[in-house]
C-alpha cells in the first residue's frame, strides 16, 4: 500500500489501528452533498480514479434535475474523477475500517469541471496566486442540536438535554448550556480528533440546542474540505445520541439563524499580512478588500444564502446582519473587523448562512475581495454604534438574488461563466419546486378568509 505515505498522518494512525475494509471516493455537489461511491479497499488501490456522471451537479436539493446541460442535451457524459490523497480521512463512525478521500472532477479531455464545487474556489485561489498573494480563511460554524423530526408538517424542536428538558435558548456562552448536551459534544470532539481535524473551540449560541464551533485558521481549500467533513462527522454524532443535527439557516421559529461566519487575510511571498503595513497600520489593501465586499456581495447572496428559508435568517435585532456597513469589534455589521494584533488583522464576512457549500461560499468571499483590490474600491465610512438602524442592503429572497447573480459580470469572470450559468438554472429550478408546496400559513389564513 505505497499510497498510506501520500496520506495524512491522523489516517496513517487511523489505519494503524484498523483494518482497511472500505474507501468513499466523495465529491460535493452543488448543495455541498456528499456524491459518489463507496469501494471495497482491495479494488482501491488498483484504481486511480473512477467515473460519476456530470448530471450530479445538476441535482436540485429535493433530488430533481436542472436543465443544465447544455447544447448536446441531457446525455449524462462521464466525469473522471481523481483522488487528492492529502484529504484521506476517517469515518470513525462506521462499522468497519473505512476511509473517505475527497476526489477532483476533470472532463473527458482532462480539463477541470469549471461548475464542480472545489474546482470553483481553486479558480479563484489562482487568480490571488498569480499576484503573489495566499489567501486565509477560518470559518465559524454554527448549527442547531434537534429532537428527531420525521414528519415535515411538524415544526422542529430543541434536542431534550440530561435535564430531561428541551435544550435552553437565550442562553449564549453558557458552559451549562453546553454541558446539557455534552455526550454529543464528547462524540464531535473524539470523531474530529481520529479525523486530525483541529477544533478551536466550542459556544453556546443564542438558540435553544444552537452552537458554534470555530476551526483554525489556514489555507481557503483544506479548510472548505474541512467544513465539508465536519458536516458529517456532526450529524453522525448527533444521530448516536438520537438527535438531528441541523445547518439549516433558520430551522426554529423565533430562534436566531445559524451562519457560517467566515474570517479573511491575505499573505504576501514573504509571509506578511498584506492588511497591515511596516509600521502597523492599515494598508491600501484592507481597505480595498472591505470595499470589495460592500460593492459585490449583493451579488453572490445566492451563493452565500443559496435557499428560500436562508433569508429568513436577515431578521433586524436577531444576530444576523441586514446590511453591508462594515465596522470594528461590531457584530451588527455585515462587515466586522475584529480584535487582533497588527499581524492578525482580518475582515470577517458575517453574511453567510451555515446552509451554504463551504467551497462555493468561500470562493464567492474571496471573490468580491479580490475585486475590491484589483479595482482599488474604497468602503464607505466606518459605521459606528447599532448597524440594524443602517439602511437594509440584503435582497428580500432568492429570485431577487438570482436576478442580482446573474447580472454581476465582474463576479462571472472571477467565479468562471460556466459555473454561474449552471447555478442560476438548478436554483430556479429549485425555487420553482419551492413554489408547488402549499404553506401552512396559506392553509390557515387563506383557505376560508380571501
Amino acid at each position: 500500500m505505497s499510497w498510506i505515505n501520500d496520506i495524512p498522518a491522523a489516517a496513517q494512525t487511523y489505519l494503524e489501528n484498523n483494518r482497511l475494509d472500505e474507501v468513499e471516493c466523495v465529491i460535493a455537489d452543488l448543495p455541498g452533498i456528499a456524491r459518489g461511491k463507496a469501494v471495497p479497499a482491495s479494488k482501491w488501490e488498483k484504481q486511480p480514479y473512477f467515473h460519476l456522471p456530470n448530471s450530479i451537479f445538476f441535482q436540485t436539493i429535493t433530488g430533481d434535475w436542472g436543465e443544465a446541460a447544455g447544447p448536446g442535451g441531457f446525455t449524462e457524459p462521464d466525469m473522471t474523477l481523481k483522488p487528492d490523497m492529502a484529504t484521506a480521512s476517517a469515518a470513525p463512525w462506521a462499522d468497519d475500517g473505512t476511509l473517505q478521500v475527497i476526489h477532483d472532477a476533470f472532463d473527458q479531455k482532462g480539463d477541470p469541471v469549471e461548475f464542480a464545487p472545489r474546482n470553483v474556489l481553486k479558480r479563484v485561489i489562482d487568480l490571488y496566486h498569480k499576484r503573489g498573494w495566499t489567501p486565509v480563511v477560518a470559518p465559524e460554524m454554527e448549527f442547531y442540536l434537534v429532537a428527531r423530526n420525521i414528519d415535515p408538517a411538524k415544526p422542529i424542536e430543541p434536542m431534550m438535554g440530561r435535564t430531561g428538558r428541551p435544550a435552553a435558548g437565550r442562553q449564549a456562552y453558557s458552559m451549562s448550556a453546553v454541558d446539557d448536551y455534552g455526550p454529543v459534544i464528547d462524540d464531535i470532539y473524539e470523531y474530529a480528533e481520529i479525523q486530525g481535524i483541529e477544533i478551536d473551540g466550542i459556544t453556546q449560541e443564542g438558540g435553544a440546542g444552537q452552537l458554534e464551533i470555530n476551526l483554525r485558521h489556514g489555507d481557503p481549500i483544506a479548510l472548505a474540505d474541512q467544513v465539508f467533513y465536519f458536516k458529517r462527522l456532526i450529524r453522525e454524532a448527533a444521530l448516536k445520541h438520537d438527535c438531528f443535527a441541523t445547518f439549516m439557516a433558520k430551522p426554529i421559529e423565533g430562534e436566531p439563524g445559524s451562519a457560517m461566519h467566515i474570517h479573511h487575510s491575505i499573505l504576501d511571498a514573504q509571509g506578511n499580512n498584506i492588511f497591515t503595513g511596516p509600521q502597523g497600520d492599515e494598508t491600501d489593501a484592507f481597505f480595498h478588500f472591505i470595499g470589495g465586499l460592500q460593492e459585490h456581495m449583493p451579488s453572490v447572496i445566492a451563493v452565500i444564502a443559496p435557499y428560500v428559508n436562508s433569508y429568513r435568517r436577515y431578521v433586524r435585532d436577531h444576530a444576523a446582519p441586514i446590511n453591508l456597513e462594515w465596522g470594528r469589534d461590531n457584530r451588527t455589521t455585515g462587515i466586522r473587523i475584529p480584535l487582533s494584533p497588527p499581524e492578525a488583522r482580518r475582515v470577517e464576512n458575517r453574511l453567510a448562512g451555515m446552509d451554504c457549500n463551504p467551497y462555493l461560499c468561500i470562493a464567492a468571499s474571496l471573490a468580491c475581495g479580490y475585486l475590491g483590490m484589483m479595482n482599488k474600491t474604497h468602503p464607505d465610512k466606518r459605521y459606528q454604534g447599532d448597524a440594524y438602524y443602517a439602511e437594509d442592503e440584503i435582497p428580500k429572497g432568492l429570485y431577487a438574488a438570482l436576478d442580482l447573480f446573474d447580472e454581476a459580470t465582474q463576479i462571472h469572470g472571477v467565479l468562471g461563466p460556466e459555473f454561474v450559468r449552471v447555478y442560476s438554472i438548478v436554483k430556479r429550478a429549485e425555487y420553482d419546486e419551492f413554489l408547488q408546496v402549499i404553506s401552512p400559513w396559506e392553509r390557515e389564513h387563506l383557505l376560508i378568509n380571501v
